[in-house]
């Protein structure tokens, strides 16, 4: 059996008034991250880990912001296609631990229904889905919540 692990890094840039999308949850924020899609970016960090793991390119590469097919699209439809990526050259997804990195607001809530939501996307047990949450202690552009980072790492092994 062959085991890769994969690593994705994601940030966004946050706009007044915008809606903010974490995990397929619409959090309850007066800013929100922006971009092409959802700007979900705890999603978007899942989707490269996944296509790093499998030397598949990545989430760009796949779902360009040039296309507009993939403007305002939930971004755990991203994660399903990657899965089916995934799946195409023969692997299968082991584990998803995720890493949120922001000010406001407290992500704790939010959890249990962002693993929920990844782990129907990536169609896997929700208990192979770890989300944290941390802040930047109020220092550079994500404690001045001007922007949202998020990490994730994953497992998947050669079916």
């Amino acid at each position: 059996m062959k085991i890769k692990v994969g690593f994705g890094f994601d940030v966004h840039q946050m706009k007044e008034g915008h809606p903010f999308v974490i995990g397929g949850v619409q959090l309850e924020h007066h800013a929100g991250a922006f971009g092409h899609s959802d700007a979900d970016v705890l999603v978007h960090a899942i989707c490269d880990a996944i296509l790093g793991a499998a030397n598949l390119e990545d989430i760009g590469f796949h779902f360009p912001n040039t296309d507009p097919k993939w403007r305002g699209v939930s971004s755990l439809l991203l994660l399903e296609k990657c899965v089916k990526l995934l799946k195409e050259k023969g692997y299968t997804l082991g584990n998803i631990d995720g890493m949120l990195c922001l000010e406001a607001p407290k992500i704790k809530p939010y959890i249990p229904a962002m693993k929920e939501n990844i782990a129907q996307a990536a169609g896997i047990d929700v208990d192979d889905v770890s989300i944290k949450a941390t802040t930047n202690e109020t220092m550079g552009f994500i404690g001045r919540q001007e922007g949202v980072v998020a990490y994730a790492v994953c497992l998947i092994e050669k079916s």
